[in-house]
């Protein structure tokens, strides 16, 4: 039993060795765009290590950079059965010049296969989680972006944020960094400017919620989601939560009565300015003030049209 112990070590140093060297020929031929090479050193290195993390993150890289075709063409010649990503460049003599990105579906699946294998035999490589994450988002597949965020949040519970990077390097970041990046993921889905997928940032919101309830930049964003979704009450009943563990805070309570106002409730709008009046400092107090005397002339207008039609 000793010597056996004593011998697997050296085991373990030489695989890791080899495997290192596998990986720089991969590198190698990747740089240099050399696609059959690649597949080559791939197809060796998993006929020795097949269960290698860095052999799944290079597969991935190998059928998602394979997969990625573009062409400038005029708008006018694109074959629409092609196109699954456009970006639009330069005008030229009346016709749009494009930079048409699309991908070959097979190998796109093939990617997403061997990222799904190395995240299930290695599910504390963050790495791997969020290159899926980027990939997604490259493609403009948003439902799955999305799912794939709350996976990795739920996950990150059940290993408390003690995750992996590329090589197998701890990652340093713990929770902080983990959900900064989580956070900044709900931007790229903002900055679409496609208001349907604000329901997409709100169930990332309410992961982040649930997991963890003291993160204060998802408890300051979740409830402007559910206000640009028009879910008021939800937006409510959330800050209404903040504000029983901090009732001076004047300006949750000018969130809360934005909800309000939002949803054409005068007079609670009124009220949670006046307390943001009583509570807040002298911006506070103006804006407050001008935002209560609006919505006064909304309350009469709304008296009026009631009487009218009584």
């Amino acid at each position: 039993m000793k010597r056996i112990l004593s011998v697997l070590p050296l085991l373990i140093i030489s695989q890791l060795v080899f495997s290192q060297e596998y990986q720089a020929e991969f590198i190698k031929y990747f740089e240099e765009n050399k696609t059959a090479k690649q597949l080559k050193v791939l197809e060796q290195w998993e006929a020795e290590y097949p269960e290698d993390p860095e052999l799944f993150t290079s597969y991935f890289n190998y059928y998602f950079f394979k997969a990625r075709t573009e062409e400038l063409l005029f708008e006018d010649d694109i074959s629409s059965e092609k196109v699954y990503v456009r970006r639009y460049g330069e005008s030229l003599e009346d016709k749009n010049l494009v930079s048409n990105i699309y991908y070959d579906s097979t190998a796109i699946i093939r990617a997403f296969e061997k990222i799904d294998e190395g995240i299930s035999l290695h599910p504390n490589r963050l790495d791997m989680r969020f290159g899926k994450i980027f990939a997604l988002g490259q493609l403009k597949d948003w439902e799955a972006f999305a799912s794939t965020i709350i996976q990795t949040i739920e996950y990150s519970a059940e290993n408390d944020n003690n995750w992996i990077w590329s090589n197998d390097e701890v990652y340093e970041g713990g929770e902080e960094a983990f959900l900064a990046e989580v956070i900044f993921y709900q931007t790229v889905l903002y900055n679409t400017g496609n208001d349907d997928l604000l329901i997409h940032m709100a169930l990332i919101g309410e992961a982040i919620l649930q997991y963890y309830p003291d993160n204060v930049e998802n408890q300051l964003n979740l409830p402007m989601i559910y206000y640009s979704v028009r879910a008021f009450d939800r937006g409510i009943n959330l800050l209404s939560e903040q504000i029983k563990e901090n009732p001076d805070d004047y300006l949750l309570l000018g969130k809360i009565a934005e909800g309000y106002k939002f949803k054409e409730d005068y007079e609670q709008a009124i009220e949670y300015y006046s307390k943001m009046m009583e509570l807040g400092d002298e911006r506070a107090k103006e804006y407050a003030n001008q935002q209560i005397l609006f919505l006064e002339v909304q309350l009469l207008d709304a008296e009026e049209k009631s009487f009218e039609k009584g």
